[in-house]
Formats: structure tokens, sequence, C-alpha cells
């Protein structure tokens, strides 16, 4: 009897723990987490987030009405396939008067230093910032996801809202921006 009171102990307790420590993705309609980011290096990169010179940000500090966070990975070649694709998304919407300053895009590299993120950048010439998640920080706050994720989020009045959530590639990229400014209210 004691026994078996014991073990029904331990597999509450541990089934308590591993419900309660495992993040979940964010959804659609819940607040984008408020996670600390390092502020990029280049000059060019805090110019296109419009953050000031300093250690850290949140992504409702980025001057943007919309922003697409990007989960991915140096190693995953998923995003090194996708590549290309997102810099088209970038071009899309830096090549239009209506959308430049309005959405912006990010890319955080989970389990990535700010080295691989340089690499990753230089070899897939990828034009917006990637964030370094060195100690998998900001990917344990996010649900753990795979890569890549992609996460909408509307930035009103210093709250950012989840809009969309979802993991692998979007295929073609005027699609993709499409269906960013339709959730997104845009």
């Amino acid at each position: 009897m004691k026994k078996t009171l014991y073990c029904m102990v331990i597999a509450v307790v541990v089934f308590l723990s591993l419900s309660v420590s495992a993040a979940q993705p964010p959804a659609p309609g819940e607040p984008f987490p408020a996670l600390k980011l390092a502020v990029p290096a280049e000059r060019a990169h805090r110019a296109y987030l419009g953050l000031s010179a300093g250690e850290f940000f949140e992504v409702p500090q980025i001057k943007a009405r919309v922003v697409i966070v990007e989960i991915m990975s140096m190693y995953c070649p998923f995003c090194q396939q996708e590549a290309p694709v997102i810099n088209e998304l970038y071009r899309l919407i830096e090549d239009n008067p209506r959308l430049k300053g309005k959405v912006k895009l990010i890319g955080i590299g989970a389990g990535n230093s700010s080295y691989e993120m340089k690499v990753f950048r230089e070899k897939y010439e990828v034009p917006f910032p990637l964030i370094a998640d060195r100690d998998f920080a900001v990917h344990a706050a996010l649900g753990e996801v795979r890569t890549p994720y992609f996460i909408g989020v509307r930035v009103e009045k210093g709250v950012s809202t989840v809009f969309y959530s979802k993991a692998g590639g979007f295929g073609e990229a005027k699609p993709f921006l499409d269906e960013m400014l339709r959730l997104s209210g845009l």
C-alpha cells in the first residue's frame, strides 16, 4: 500500500512538473512574450529596426506596425533552403512605399552564436537582422518550436499581439506577404 501510494505521488509530481514547464508557442490573439533580444551590432540593422544603441530590446520597441519573426538555425537545412524566399519577402516589403517602415523582419537563431549568425547572413546574403540565441533562452520561451517557425506580431502603442504562428516554410513570398497583411489588418 505504501509503495503504491509512493509511486502515485511520484507520478503526479512528474506529470505536473512536465505540464507546467512546457512552454507553448504563442498563439494568435496572445501577446508576444516579453523577451530580451540583443541589439544588433550593425548600425544599419539598428536603424532598420528603429533602435538606438543599447544592450537589449523587446519586439514592441521595433519601429513598425508588423514584425515577422523567424525562428531559425544556421544548421537547419530547411532554413537554408528558405533563405532566398525570405530575402525576396524583405525586398517586396522594402520596395513597396506603403509597406516600407511598417513591416519589419527579424530572425532569431536558436542555439546560434553571433558569429554563426554572421556566417549565415553573409552566406545567404540576408539583409535583415539575425539575432543570436546561443543559450536557447528565446527558443525555450517560444515553446521550443521546430525551425523554421514564423510568428507574425502586430505592434500597437507598445503592445505586441501575435496574429500568426506556424512551423515550416511558406513557399512563395508574395502570397505569404498578402496573408500577413490580411491577418494583421495592415
